[in-house]
């Protein structure tokens, strides 16, 4: 279930924000050798280009990510009893 909320997550983030869409086509589209030379600075370029979207979607929707917070804490406590 987490997995999939990442998941979720993730292709919202490539939807409403260009820069982790330029981030992914370019590891989806660049060449298998020359990926593989450089695995650990672009994971760690793709991680911080998420986290800063994911940063500016947050602060410009906190009403919404406040409420889906109380709303996600409610339901594990529903589910718990």
């Amino acid at each position: 279930m987490s997995v999939g909320s990442v998941a979720i997550l993730l292709l919202v983030l490539i939807a409403f924000d260009d820069r982790v869409r330029d981030q992914v086509s370019r590891r989806v589209v660049a060449h298998p050798s020359q990926e593989l030379a450089s695995v650990g600075r672009q994971a760690s370029s793709l991680t911080n280009t998420i986290a800063v979207a994911a940063r500016d979607q947050s602060r410009g929707h906190a009403p919404l990510l406040i409420f889906t917070l109380a709303a996600g804490v409610l339901v594990v406590f529903m589910l718990r009893t």
